[in-house]
């Protein structure tokens, strides 16, 4: 795919506001297409290279656009104090760790099956870097763990609010939403699955897989209609994902800078080189959890242990954006 020129015109001549809402919507767009079981692994493969059309015109011309992205960008940290702030008199979030928008049909079809009202369907940014703990901490919690057994406290941009983190099974979490009127409840799925992927072979496939099962079944739309029940609710997460296994070797000097500075991963903290290369394959980004260097763009490298196929904490798209769906029922 390529960026057609009256996209390829809103994302050069305008503000980065415009750009940014351009790329965003568009990579929604592809995303939310619908999905059918059988087809999925395919299908997602083929959506996520598509984006990243988007990813390279990202990388390459329009590079500067990261570093507008964390105050043009919406966070979901923030959007979500936002919405806690509005009139419902019940409402509850489901954090879904490392959701991406891979994901978002099987909400969509699930939530229009099984009857309920979709409010808002939309992406927001996550933490730079996009990590779990940077979320948590986004939010007032010291970490996701601090959310376990209604460990939530008082102290958090949430309240008053019950609180859970889990990595159990779907049909276990229903039972643990009790009548408290409001809601936060953090699961550990599908970060748990990414990083079981991340070892060895395309683990976009099987990841794939296992969402097209997850999100399709009665036990977890059994846990979204306990949480909904009475309230708004909200689906979203902390960040996505990048699928690196697809991702193309960074040879000479470019990998070697890029193995040197993150190793097996996507970011690093603290300020530093970024290397002599333009347009450049890392950036400095000074947010509000400090200044790191995270890698730009879809490069994978070799790394001792090999580098794994699936992770986040960069600069690419699919990892820093996180869906967040409004429903009722």
């Amino acid at each position: 795919m390529t960026l057609d020129a009256g996209i390829l015109h809103r994302l050069t001549k305008g503000t980065p506001e415009d750009a940014w809402r351009v790329i965003i919507n568009k990579a929604v767009e592809i995303a939310a297409k619908p999905l059918a079981a059988g087809n999925a692994p395919g299908e997602v493969t083929k959506r996520d290279r598509e984006i990243g059309t988007l990813d390279h015109f990202l990388s390459t011309s329009g590079w500067d656009l990261w570093h507008a992205f964390g105050d043009t960008v919406e966070r979901t940290s923030d959007r979500l104090v936002r919405w806690w702030a509005e009139p419902y008199s019940a409402k509850a979030v489901l954090i879904l760790d490392g959701l991406s928008l891979r994901e978002l049909p099987w909400l969509l079809q699930g939530a229009k099956e099984r009857g309920f009202t979709l409010h808002e369907v939309t992406a927001n940014a996550s933490e730079l870097p996009g990590e779990t703990n940077e979320f948590a901490r986004a939010l007032g919690f010291g970490s996701r763990s601090q959310l376990q057994n209604n460990g939530g406290g008082l102290a958090h941009k949430l309240t008053p609010t019950h609180t859970e983190c889990v990595d159990i099974a779907w049909k276990d979490c229903a039972g643990l939403v009790d009548a408290s009127p409001n809601w936060v409840f953090w699961h550990h799925w599908p970060d748990s699955k990414v990083h079981d992927g991340s070892g060895a072979g395309q683990g976009l496939d099987t990841l794939t897989r296992d969402a097209a099962e997850q999100l399709t079944s009665d036990d977890f739309w059994a846990l979204v209609e306990r949480l909904a029940t009475g309230r708004r609710l909200v689906i979203t997460s902390d960040h996505g994902y990048a699928a690196t296994g697809y991702f193309p070797d960074a040879d000479g000097e470019v990998g070697q800078f890029l193995k040197k500075t993150f190793a097996s991963g996507r970011s690093t903290a603290g300020g530093g080189e970024t290397g002599p290369f333009v347009p450049p394959v890392a950036m400095q980004i000074n947010s509000p959890h400090g200044a790191h260097r995270l890698a730009v763009g879809r490069w994978k490298w070799k790394s001792q242990g090999g580098y794994p196929t699936l992770t986040h904490g960069g600069l690419s798209l699919l990892e820093v954006l996180s869906p967040f769906v409004e429903l009722t029922k």
